[in-house]
């Protein structure tokens, strides 16, 4: 019998599309033979995931868990091709589990595809088997994890599908010596502020702000500037102070506080300071929106129907 080694199942994956623990077993029951154990997959079912990882995932559930310490929160994307699917059991358990493993990983997510969930199940296959099972391209898109020494990390999830999975989830880490429970109120008032804020923040000070983004912003805000015939000097001037502007509507520090939009959230600070007694900072912020970013087919159900009528 041919040595089943790590470099035979990562082929035979890649070739099936089929979790790694599945492709192991298939290699055991056929002697190491890859495309027995490909047929050996289909006739099981396990390689159909294969045929459908090219189809656009952009909805599913944003999952989000707290350590039990209230020092570190984690936020994960699992992504299918349809709300509907976002109600289904196995699939919610199965967010929950990720954003469970999450908490020992540190926003990795091939590290977390590749970890055991509570069940001893790698998570990885456990996807898999879903993809095998409901019949729907699915992946684990992206993972985010926050955690302090001291003070509390809040979470919220906006649009709750169940028990810790939603549509839109927020992470807040507050650092801080003084009343835990203080500050992850006011953590969670603030996810609240980042989840329903008409402008989300793109970055917690200027400083943070992707350059890339700043230049963007620059050159759309010449251009503007220039159309009205304005000299260049008079534009720069003009630039500089839009600029300045553009960032306190973007930066989470410089925002009013939807809740009091005469407070900014760095007031917000200042004073939840004053009443623990001791300094507060804003460690960091995460904003899962699901299937922000993804390109989304938009199929045209005329011409299909044409097409398999052969009227086209």
């Amino acid at each position: 019998m041919a040595e089943i080694t790590a470099a035979l199942v990562k082929d035979l994956r890649e070739k099936s599309g089929a979790g790694m623990m599945d492709c192991k077993k298939a290699l055991q029951e056929n002697g190491g033979d890859v495309e027995a154990s490909i047929d050996w997959l289909r006739t099981k079912g396990l390689s159909k995931a294969a045929k459908k990882s090219d189809r656009a995932a952009a909805e599913g559930l944003v999952a989000g868990k707290l350590s039990d310490d209230g020092k570190t929160g984690v936020l994960i994307e699992l992504n299918a091709e349809t709300d509907f699917v976002s109600k289904n059991d196995k699939f919610q358990d199965a967010a929950r589990d990720c954003a469970l493993v999450a908490l020992d990983i540190d926003g990795d997510v091939e590290a977390i595809a590749a970890a055991k969930t509570a069940k001893g199940e790698v998570v990885s296959d456990v996807i898999t088997n879903l993809i095998a099972t409901i019949g729907e391209n699915m992946r684990l898109r992206r993972s985010a994890r926050l955690s302090v020494a001291q003070g509390a990390v809040a979470l919220y999830l906006h649009n709750a599908q169940g028990d810790g999975v939603g549509r839109l989830g927020v992470l807040v880490a507050l650092e801080g010596a003084g009343d835990q429970a203080v500050l992850k109120d006011v953590g969670r008032r603030i996810a609240l502020h980042v989840a329903g804020t008409p402008t989300p923040p793109l970055a917690l000070t200027e400083a943070d702000l992707d350059p890339a983004a700043v230049e963007k912003e620059k050159k759309f805000l010449t251009d503007q500037a220039l159309e009205s015939g304005k000299p260049i000097g008079v534009v720069e001037k003009m630039i500089e102070g839009r600029i300045r502007k553009w960032q306190e509507e973007v930066v989470l520090l410089k925002q009013p506080f939807v809740m009091n939009p005469d407070l900014t959230i760095e007031q917000l600070i200042a004073d939840t300071a004053k009443e623990t007694g001791s300094p507060v900072t804003v460690k960091g912020f995460v904003r899962f929106a699901l299937g922000e970013g993804v390109e989304k087919k938009v199929d045209d159900f005329a011409a299909e129907v044409a097409s398999m009528t052969g009227q086209a």
